[in-house]
């Protein structure tokens, strides 16, 4: 049992989580907050009763995007919090109903740039073009042992031509590629005025060379793309996914990877975060793998963390900004 406050005389305690890079601290100026809390900063990912225990007698806890839920059993285990700030403006890992019950204020952040969009045609042309295989074949003392496809005059398909993947489609159109789009509420007209072309949703799978996913994750897009999606890709063709890993089914996207059904895929999400250590993923055939950077740039970090301060300054002040909670 955790204790319910803390210790007497103990200053009030900010925590960021999640700093992998360790860059929290030198991406924004702390100096106003670190005036009024003691600044605790995890490095590492924790859950479950380790993670409890480090934040039991935070008041501020600041999160970068969903890598650490907050779900309501384990905001009602933290009577210390008063405000919890999310990197980003929207965080499907809190629980926004139970955070007000708790009476606990979320606040969000604004980003810079669209890195997601750059991070994508990286990954499209490192994987098309085998760069992880040649670059480990160089420094073993090998040389040219694959052959790939160009990319200009092939056809990419966007799963989703929103605010994400009308950049993927402008950036893949500048080195000559054909773009087609599906999506729920997609129209001729508004794929036009992006010079995509609209496609049914069989021809989004059935058609492109490659398919990116650029969808939010909701009820209605987990597992969206399938086995009967997988199954009538061509075994010629690349999937990219650097929106969530939900939305593509996992175990059959490992059978379409191990049996040959599909030519490779490109990673940047998955169903759980960070990767197990065992996970098949890790050893799957046709592969590139990236942890979840497609929001992680300098500018995008500078710009959290920054407004992260202001979240607090304005919590301070009586004030919050950016509140996202209800």
């Amino acid at each position: 049992m955790v204790d319910e406050v803390p210790p007497e005389g103990t200053r009030r305690i900010l925590t960021i989580l999640d700093d992998y890079q360790g860059v929290a601290l030198r991406s924004a100026d702390w100096a106003p907050v670190s005036a009024v809390f003691d600044i605790d900063v995890v490095e590492r990912h924790l859950e479950g009763a380790e993670l409890l225990e480090r934040i039991r007698f935070s008041e501020v806890i600041v999160a970068m995007r969903e890598r650490t839920p907050f779900p309501a059993d384990v905001l009602e285990r933290l009577p210390s919090l008063r405000l919890l700030v999310t990197t980003g403006m929207r965080n499907a890992s809190i629980d926004l109903d139970a955070a007000a019950r708790a009476g606990v204020v979320v606040c969000g952040t604004g980003s810079a740039g669209n890195s997601v969009a750059e991070l994508t045609i990286g990954m499209m042309i490192a994987l098309t073009r085998h760069f992880v295989e040649e670059d480990a074949a160089v420094r073993s003392g090998g040389w040219q042992h694959t052959i790939s496809p160009g990319l200009a005059g092939r056809t990419l398909g966007v799963l989703g031509l929103g605010r994400l993947g009308v950049p993927v489609a402008r950036l893949a159109q500048a080195i000559g590629m054909h773009v087609i789009a599906w999506g729920r509420t997609l129209t001729a007209e508004r794929a036009a005025e992006h010079g995509v072309t609209a496609v049914t949703r069989d021809e989004l799978f059935a058609v492109p060379d490659i398919l990116t996913i650029h969808l939010p994750l909701t009820p209605e897009t987990r597992g969206l793309v399938g086995p009967a999606e997988l199954a009538i890709m061509r075994e010629d063709a690349y999937l990219i996914n650097t929106s969530r890993g939900p939305i593509v089914d996992e175990a059959a996207l490992l059978d379409a990877l191990n049996s040959g059904r599909i030519a490779g895929a490109a990673l940047d999400v998955y169903d759980s975060e960070p990767l197990p250590v065992d996970h098949p993923l890790r050893s799957a055939p046709n592969t590139l793998l990236l942890p979840h950077i497609g929001y992680v740039s300098t500018d995008n970090y500078r710009a959290f963390y920054g407004d992260a301060v202001e979240d607090v300054l304005a919590y301070l002040g009586g004030a919050p900004a950016r509140v996202l909670s209800a």
